[in-house]
């Protein structure tokens, strides 16, 4: 790990964003090639690997974004929170603005639940636009990292941003199965399934890269950069992930899934900072 850290400190800022996202979006297709061998998923473990999702998320959002977030803003007492309280709501909108115009649809949903604008769409296309969904902050959050380190921000480090992608990474992997598998449930060829299960992730390297960018061009608005990744991500797991995990028998699965999604990003964090 020692030998990874030491490359991303090597190399130009943006291209570890996208070195990176591609890693995040290599674990995406990674899982989605589970559907070459399984074509009936596990419930139980599907509703785990959500809450997974879940956990790593929401402990990614406080460990990796609003703490540093809060650390490397001016001032003091109720002065220093208002960048990462403002980024945090903007993050939050800006989500709910997209799950309100794009078509999609929830993994364990039925067609008649889909959001976004009315569209005759096939399922399989509206299943791979959800999750994109849930892939935009995270690209976001790994570049917007990656792009702090780079200015010199304290409370940014390169192990923070590395943990994060590998944190994402980790839960992408159950993602890219839990679009893949459904479709070829549904009729789909493996090959098709997997293309669409690993095409939900294409969108990480580009925001990782946008989020990186925008961060060295700007630099005052990191803090609120941080806090916007991090409110798009409750967001989608409060409005999206969680939902689906709460649609059969497996709650109590699906909630230790979060518990052990959330203590592996918090370690990764602490540990690799």
């Amino acid at each position: 790990m020692e030998v990874v850290i030491e490359y991303f400190k090597s190399i130009d800022p943006i291209l570890a964003a996208l070195y990176a996202t591609l890693f995040t979006w290599g674990l995406t297709a990674a899982g989605a090639g589970l559907v070459f061998l399984f074509k009936s998923p596990n419930r139980a473990l599907m509703d785990g690997m959500l809450g997974f999702t879940g956990g790593v998320m929401v402990a990614a959002s406080f460990w990796s974004l609003l703490a540093p977030g809060i650390e490397m803003s001016p001032g003091d007492g109720f002065i220093k929170v208002i960048p990462a309280a403002v980024g945090f709501l903007m993050g939050a909108l800006f989500i709910f603005g997209l799950d309100k115009v794009l078509p999609h649809i929830h993994i364990n949903f039925k067609m008649d639940e889909a959001e976004g604008v009315k569209t005759p769409w096939h399922r399989t296309t509206l299943l791979v636009l959800a999750i994109t969904l849930h892939n935009i902050p995270e690209g976001l959050a790994v570049g917007v990292l990656f792009g702090g380190v780079a200015s010199g921000f304290e409370g940014a480090t390169i192990g923070g941003a590395v943990a994060l992608a590998l944190g994402i990474g980790l839960q992408n992997f159950p993602e890219g199965f839990a679009v893949a598998v459904p479709m070829r449930r549904h009729g789909l060829s493996r090959r098709k399934s997997w293309m669409y299960g690993q095409a939900s992730a294409i969108v990480e390297p580009i925001a990782g890269v946008l989020g990186a960018w925008a961060v060295l061009t700007f630099e005052p608005i990191l803090p609120y950069a941080l806090a916007f990744a991090a409110g798009a991500m409750i967001f989608v797991v409060v409005e999206e992930v969680i939902p689906e995990t709460q649609q059969d028998k497996y709650t109590d699965i699906a909630t230790m899934g979060f518990i052990g999604g959330f203590i592996i990003m918090m370690t990764l964090d602490v540990g690799l900072s």
